[in-house]
C-alpha cells in the first residue's frame, strides 16, 4: 500500500484516481504528476514499484496539499470575515457565497424547512 502526503491510496485503483484521493490533486493535477514523473497512468498502485512510489511522493510534496492548503482556506475565509466583505459576512452567517438563490435552495446551508402552518396553528390562528 502506498502511503503518499499522509494518505493512504486505494490498492485496487489505477494511480491516475488514486492521487486524486489526497486533498489538494484532482484528476487534471493527477495527469501532470504522473507525466512528470514518467509513471504509466494505467498501473494499479499494488503494482508501483518503491522507485515510482519516492518519484511520486517527491512530486507532490512540491505542491500545498493536505494540510497546508486546508490551513491556507481557513485563513482566506477568516480575512474575508475579519475585513467584513460581503463574502465574509455570507460565511459567517453560513449562506451561499457565490451568488446563488437562497428563496428555493440552500438548505444544507440554511438548516431545515420550518412549517408555518404549524406556528400559526399554535397560536390559536387559522
Amino acid at each position: 500500500m502506498a502511503r503518499i502526503a499522509g494518505v493512504d491510496l486505494p490498492k485496487n485503483k489505477r494511480i491516475e484516481i488514486a492521487l486524486t484521493y489526497i486533498y489538494g490533486i484532482g484528476l487534471s493535477t493527477s495527469k501532470k504528476i504522473l507525466q512528470e514523473t514518467g509513471v504509466n497512468p494505467d498501473k494499479r498502485v499494488k503494482d508501483l514499484t518503491p522507485d515510482e512510489i519516492s518519484k511520486l511522493q517527491s512530486a507532490v510534496e512540491n505542491r500545498k496539499v493536505e494540510g497546508a492548503l486546508r490551513m491556507e482556506i481557513q485563513r482566506n475565509i477568516k480575512r474575508l470575515i475579519d475585513i467584513g466583505c460581503y463574502r465574509g459576512i455570507r460565511h459567517k452567517i453560513g449562506l451561499p457565497v457565490r451568488g446563488q438563490r437562497t428563496r428555493h435552495n440552500a438548505r444544507t446551508r440554511k438548516g431545515p424547512r420550518g412549517n408555518i402552518f404549524r406556528k400559526l396553528k399554535r397560536r390559536g390562528e387559522k
